[in-house]
């Protein structure tokens, strides 16, 4: 059997000292997480971070920096996420469109809000990413380089 660990992408938006969550049904309830899904078949990075952050809150997403590339595993018998974290701006919100299935509802939550609902976070790694960005951490795009359907 080959291992392989699920890539995703997430996204770390903030506005006002606020930064924009979902609120989303999951295998242990409500709970929260950035705008964040796994990379399809055919797609970069960049489209995927897009994509999801349309489909979970109705928002258009501009990458603009790369926070940290993230290696998770919740414990041994679990399944191992790549996630690709980066960090950006919103804009043309479409109120009319319907978010992604097992999507409730979006929040913009302080930092302090965000640390309060610890244990209802989808996993560490969006404490953490928030973390890294409030630090200052920014990596340029031109890091992550897609070789889709190259025949050499």
């Amino acid at each position: 059997m080959v291992w392989k660990p699920h890539v995703t992408v997430a996204a770390i938006i903030e506005s006002d000292q606020r930064f924009l969550l979902v609120e989303e049904v999951t295998s242990n309830g409500l709970e929260f997480n950035q705008p964040a899904g796994h990379l399809e078949q055919g797609e970069d990075l960049i489209n995927a971070v897009k994509r999801e952050v349309l489909e979970e809150t109705a928002w258009q997403f501009e990458p603009e920096h790369l926070v940290s590339v993230q290696l998770w595993r919740r414990n041994p018998e679990s399944p191992s996420f790549l996630r690709v974290c980066f960090a950006g701006y919103c804009h043309s919100f479409d109120p009319q469109q319907k978010l992604d299935e097992g999507i409730i509802a979006t929040h913009w939550l302080t930092h302090a809000e965000i640390v309060a609902k610890q244990d209802r976070l989808r996993s560490p790694l969006v404490l953490i990413g928030i973390d890294e960005f409030l630090s200052g951490k920014r990596h340029p795009l031109n890091l992550i380089e897609s070789f889709l359907d190259l025949d050499t």
